[in-house]
């Protein structure tokens, strides 16, 4: 019998990150955060804040200076949208769009307010006790990803975050805390946000601050090193902990295809496909470092320091599914002055046959069908797409309504070549939509770049009445998730 699509077993959901969510900065006990560091002045022009993304998104004075200052005028992720006091509204609305899955993190700084802590906050386990609750009282199911960008950032002061291997000693006494005590609310869980972040953006991945190491190559998968190890030890821990509940691997996806049929250009689509994505899902999944990877270190002269028995940790911490982020397509080619173009956590080079969005990011919904096509292929494993969506400026008219067609489009186009997968053979468990509600961008720190079915009534500079309006692209998920992916009108 032909396969006609998603089964009934198939989860639609939305997504969030605490830390461009939540706020309550130093509420409830929470320790200040990495990402609770990053500076954005609402003053600056579209093009100023751009240019800091793009060339200057760390700074070490930026760091110095973030430490001394407790304001949240000018650190945009201190404030969020508020979800921390507002959570309740948020998860009644995304209920009524009949969500089925939610996807947010935890914040290690909540539970552990300075990473090294003893014993754990309690006033932070039971927020996430009662946010989960909450979840379980609409029937959602939660993916709770463990670290997504941000930790304690006394681990980096004190330790020098994960350069150190002391850190995954930390991580497995907080992993160990999740699981004893937000294991029954948690369905799936993800112990790393866009892993192969750490190469694209350090800051964000491993904590490393632009040009201020010496062999900044080494540093960086030195940091990769202690994570997977951190990946497969939430695996081992959590495996004997929650038995039954799955625990997987996510990246940013950089699907890349050749920019011409010349073979050096189809060589380096391979080499790209290694060195951005596979390498890290390899590790997780398949348990060992790959051995295309060698070379890579050799050229670039990396030695990872292991202890004894590391490769046997990561060779039985080997995740239950994989996941991945998807906004764009690249090409690959080595041709000089070929266009490039920005794309999630990178510059890609461009697709003249793709169309861009308002941020320059190559819209390619076919390119999702390829993407769980190759990765369902390489590692047989169920597949969650953990993020996917359309960041763009919306308008709030004086009715409050949001009038976004061009999202709609983006997300039917999208979910129709999911489906296709489905029945090229794929095994999809979910979809959490990117992000499910406006949250502050992670890239430009705006909230100007809304990616979300409900809109926020918030400014760049946080100045608003922080009201929630369902936007046209609310009725329309609700209608899919109502029909499984059958209604896309």
């Amino acid at each position: 019998m032909k396969p006609t699509g998603f089964n009934s077993e198939f989860l639609w959901g939305g997504a969030i990150a605490c830390s461009q969510a939540d706020g309550g900065f130093k509420e409830g006990g929470k320790g200040v955060s990495t990402q609770d560091l990053r500076y954005l002045d609402s003053k600056w022009t579209p093009e100023e804040i751009e240019e800091k993304h793009q060339n200057n998104p760390f700074s070490l004075d930026e760091f110095k200076a973030a430490l001394q200052e407790d304001s949240t005028e000018y650190y945009p992720l201190r404030r969020g949208i508020n979800f921390y006091n507002n959570y309740k509204e948020d998860l009644k609305l995304m209920a009524e769009m009949g969500l089925e899955i939610f996807r947010t993190s935890i914040s290690w700084s909540r539970i552990f307010p300075n990473g090294d802590d003893e014993s754990p906050n309690e006033e932070g386990i039971q927020f996430y006790i009662d946010l989960f609750s909450e979840c379980k009282k609409y029937n959602m199911k939660v993916l709770a990803t463990m670290i997504h960008y941000d930790i304690p950032v006394n681990l980096v002061v004190k330790y020098g975050g994960w350069k150190n291997r002391e850190i995954i000693k930390f991580f497995e006494r907080y992993v160990t805390v999740l699981y004893e005590r937000l294991g029954e609310y948690v369905d799936f869980w993800l112990p790393f946000n866009e892993i192969n972040a750490a190469k694209f953006s350090p800051w964000d991945g491993v904590c490393l601050i632009p040009g201020n190491e010496e062999h900044m190559d080494q540093e960086i998968f030195q940091c990769l090193h202690h994570q997977f190890l951190c990946s497969a030890k939430a695996v081992q821990i959590g495996h004997r902990m929650v038995p039954g509940k799955k625990i997987g691997a996510m990246i940013a996806r950089f699907t890349t295809y050749p920019a011409t049929c010349k073979p050096e250009d189809n060589m380096q689509a391979i080499l790209d496909d290694q060195y951005s994505n596979w390498l890290y899902l390899d590790v997780m999944a398949r348990g060992s470092y790959p051995k295309y990877i060698n070379r890579y270190f050799e050229e670039l002269n990396i030695k990872i320091a292991m202890d004894e028995g590391d490769l046997e940790v990561l060779q039985n911490g080997t995740v239950d599914f994989v996941s991945f982020s998807y906004y764009f397509s690249q090409v690959s080619t080595n041709i000089e002055g070929w266009e490039k173009t920005a794309g999630n956590l990178i510059i890609g080079k461009k697709n003249p046959y793709l169309e861009g969005s308002e941020w320059g990011w190559q819209i390619d919904s076919v390119g999702l069908r390829f993407t769980l096509n190759q990765v369902y292929d390489r590692y047989q494993l169920p597949i969650i797409i953990a993020e996917n969506g359309l960041g763009a400026y919306d308008t709030l008219t004086d009715s409050g309504e949001v009038h976004d067609p061009y999202r709609i489009d983006y997300l039917r186009k999208h979910i129709k070549e999911m489906k296709e997968a489905v029945i090229d053979g794929v095994e999809l468990l979910a979809y959490t939509m990117w992000g499910i509600i406006d949250i502050v961008s992670c890239g430009p720190l705006t909230m100007d770049k809304r990616y979300g079915t409900i809109y926020v009534d918030l400014d760049n500079g946080g100045n608003g009445s922080g009201k929630r309006f369902r936007k046209d692209s609310f009725y329309w998920y609700k209608k899919c998730i109502e029909s499984n992916g059958e209604d896309l009108d």
